[in-house]
C-alpha cells in the first residue's frame, strides 16, 4: 500500500440515527486505535510457569480522536448536545484504500481551543458502545 494523504482520512456521524453519515467537521488530525483485554488462565499446572491466556476472551473496545474546526454552527451545537447529554450513536472512520470502520460511540471528551490569530478548534474522543464492523475497500 502506498502513501495516502490524511484529508482522505474522515470522520462521519449518523446525525438522526436513520443510516445516513455526514461529515460534521473539518477534522485536521485523526486516530483510531483498537483494544483488547486478555484473561489470564494461569495456574499452578501451567507448563514452565508460563502464563496462560483465553483464546478470543476479554473485552474488545475502539477509541477514536480527532482535532479540528466545526464546519458549520449547527455541527457545533449537535456535537455539544451529544456530548452533554451523553448521547450514544452511529460514526464512521473512512480509511482510504483500507476500508471503512463503523459502530456506536459516544463522545467522551471535547475540547476547545482558540489562537489570538485564528479559528476556534476542538479535540474530539470517542470511545466505542457496543460492536464494530469492518468493511474492506
Amino acid at each position: 500500500m502506498s502513501a495516502q494523504s490524511g484529508r482522505d482520512m474522515l470522520l462521519k456521524l449518523d446525525q438522526t440515527g436513520s443510516g445516513s453519515f455526514l461529515t460534521v467537521a473539518g477534522l485536521r488530525t485523526r486516530n483510531l486505535s483498537f483494544n483488547a483485554a486478555s484473561i489470564d488462565t494461569t495456574d499452578a499446572q501451567s507448563v514452565g510457569q508460563w502464563r496462560e491466556l483465553l483464546a478470543g476472551g476479554g473485552i474488545k473496545s475502539a477509541a477514536l480522536s480527532g482535532a479540528g474546526v466545526f464546519k458549520d454552527a449547527a455541527s457545533d451545537a449537535l456535537v455539544r448536545s451529544y456530548f452533554f447529554d451523553g448521547t450514544i450513536r452511529d460514526w464512521q472512520l473512512i480509511l482510504p484504500d483500507f476500508g471503512t470502520i463503523q459502530g456506536a460511540f459516544q463522545i467522551v471528551a471535547l475540547e476547545f481551543g482558540a489562537d489570538h490569530t485564528g479559528e476556534v478548534t476542538f479535540d474530539i474522543a470517542l470511545e466505542s458502545a457496543g460492536q464494530i464492523s469492518f468493511v474492506a475497500i
